[in-house]
């Protein structure tokens, strides 16, 4: 474990932050509806969406497995961060335009009204499952090894962390959630530019950088036979699970479900696009200036894993380790009361109010808030386990949502495409992909003792595995669909794909070329 040491000065940053987040919490609280608790009333700008968007999906977690990842083999783990810019794109222009006419409060309600009741409960309850098994554990998990690396006790860190965030995502909802993340965003990507600012500085600059390490580093495009990062992959593997994540998944559309309207919508996955752009310079670099530091015998690197604590340590000033270490916080704070709110949102909606249809106003209120109190409990629960729960376990836990994915994005996909495909065709995909996604789990967890086929099937790349479902559970799909479609029952999309791209504002059009030449861009650089 890295110790990280704060003088007096990084102690009281780290304070005026948590009173700052209290503070705002508390102003942008009081919700008198539903609405206003799940959704923050379906009246957010651009700027609150996008900044919303990528503050939930950077997590503590996240920042240290990316600067790790750099630490260990350059720049190839960003492609995950650019592609999520092209992704962010479909969510605002081809998905968002569906989920606002229909006029929906979750992703699986969106389901039953293109397919049905059994499609709805699948996704609401896989969703919830794996919220409190993956992301819940995950960022505590994270949350309290920061707080250990500061000098703090593991399960007293955790506990912090998890009662703090869930006092302002209890009492302000979904509105206190996102205009805390807007601050929290600035203090993230801040504190990280620091970092590799300072980083930089210290090894002599981006040449030394380059002197330093091998070309592949900054090469983003590995062979198709790369055990981590093959461009087949890359292409063909990851765009599914990006649909998936960004398009898909409560914990991300629910911030796109609270604008005032298309446009603010719109524009505000196109911010998060650009934002997504950032990882790249802020999060990786400082993984590669940390081995280029080690290789050079400026400081000691044991597991590419402690890069970023490592850098903090050794290269920040006085007060500037308390505003990343506040930056940290800031990231594991946003995605860990992003899917309290979301799954609150999911147990209230897809759950109480289904069974319960003449529901109040005020009984869905405190329903969100008692499912998130209970959150909160489990989350705490999981504390004492945490520490048994890494390594590879922790790892396989996590691959869950790559294995179950593929199967969600198909029905979502082929659900707004075409106006032919069904419930039982959903059903039978969607069990598919389970059955395969499981099995594939398994097989990995006891992989020392398979061979021959079964062995193979494991050896398969993770991105290359999610392509070759996202086929199958196509082709169920469409061909169930087919056998058994009755053009008197089945429901219909209300809208065809093409009329979503329709152009209403030039701006976002400019914008998303913007964001695709950008992206080019950095893919022909780093090539």
């Amino acid at each position: 474990m890295i110790n990280i040491s704060l003088d007096t000065l990084d102690i009281l940053v780290v304070v005026i932050y948590f009173i700052g987040i209290f503070y705002i919490a508390h102003r942008v609280s009081g919700s008198e509806t539903s609405d206003d608790y799940f959704l923050a009333g379906r009246n957010l700008g651009w700027f609150a969406i996008g900044a919303s968007l990528f503050a939930s999906n950077i997590g503590s977690e996240h920042l240290i497995g990316l600067a790790g990842s750099g630490a260990s083999s350059g720049v190839a783990v960003s492609q995950f961060e650019i592609l999520a810019g092209i992704i962010l794109l479909m969510l605002g222009w081809l998905f968002v335009p569906f989920y606002l006419k229909s006029g929906v409060t979750t992703m699986p309600e969106f389901l039953e009204l293109r397919y049905g009741r059994a499609a709805r409960n699948y996704l609401s309850f896989i969703s919830i499952l794996s919220y409190i098994i993956t992301k819940i554990s995950a960022t505590i998990f994270a949350g309290a090894v920061v707080f250990e690396a500061i000098g703090l006790s593991f399960w007293v860190g955790a506990g912090v962390t998890v009662i703090a965030t869930g006092i302002y995502t209890i009492f302000g909802g979904l509105k206190a959630v996102i205009y805390t993340d807007a601050v929290q965003v600035v203090i993230m990507v801040v504190g990280a530019m620091l970092v590799t600012y300072f980083g930089l500085q210290q090894l002599g600059g981006f040449n030394e950088l380059k002197v330093a390490l091998e070309p592949s580093f900054f090469d983003m495009w590995r062979p198709s036979s790369d055990s981590e990062f093959p461009w087949t992959g890359i292409l063909f593997g990851a765009p599914i699970l990006g649909v998936w994540y960004w398009c898909t998944d409560q914990f991300i559309v629910q911030r796109v479900l609270s604008a005032k309207n298309l446009s603010q919508a719109r524009k505000g996955t196109i911010f998060a696009g650009y934002l997504k752009m950032l990882p790249l310079f802020i999060f990786v670099f400082p993984g590669m200036i940390a081995f280029a530091m080690s290789s050079k015998g400026m400081i000691a690197l044991e597991k590419s894993d402690h890069a970023l604590p490592v850098l903090i340590q050794s290269v920040l000033p006085l007060g500037i380790k308390g505003l990343v270490l506040a930056g940290l916080l800031a990231a594991l704070m946003s995605s860990l009361s992003s899917v309290f709110n979301s799954c609150s949102t999911l147990i209230t909606y897809d759950w109480y109010k289904l069974r319960n249809p003449n529901a109040t106003e005020k009984q869905l209120f405190k329903v969100g808030q008692i499912s998130t109190v209970v959150l909160v409990v489990l989350g705490i629960a999981w504390i004492p386990l945490m520490k048994f729960v890494s390594g590879n376990l922790f790892t396989y836990i996590q691959s869950v949502q790559a294995y179950i994915s593929p199967p969600i994005a198909a029905v979502f996909l082929w659900g707004i495409f075409s106006q032919r495909v069904n419930l039982k065709g959903a059903l039978a995909s969607l069990g598919t992909g389970f059955v395969l996604g499981v099995g594939r789990l398994f097989c990995e967890i006891n992989k020392d003792s398979l061979s021959g086929i079964f062995l193979e099937f494991t050896q398969i790349n993770f991105l290359h595995f999610a392509f070759i479902l996202f086929v199958i559970c196509s082709s169920v799909l469409l061909v169930v669909s087919h056998l058994t479609f009755d053009k008197d029952k089945d429901p219909r999309p209300e809208l065809n794909a093409k009329d979503s791209l329709k152009v209403d504002d030039k701006k976002d059009f400019y914008l998303s070329i913007g964001l695709l030449i950008s992206i080019a861009i950095l893919w022909v650089w780093f090539s």
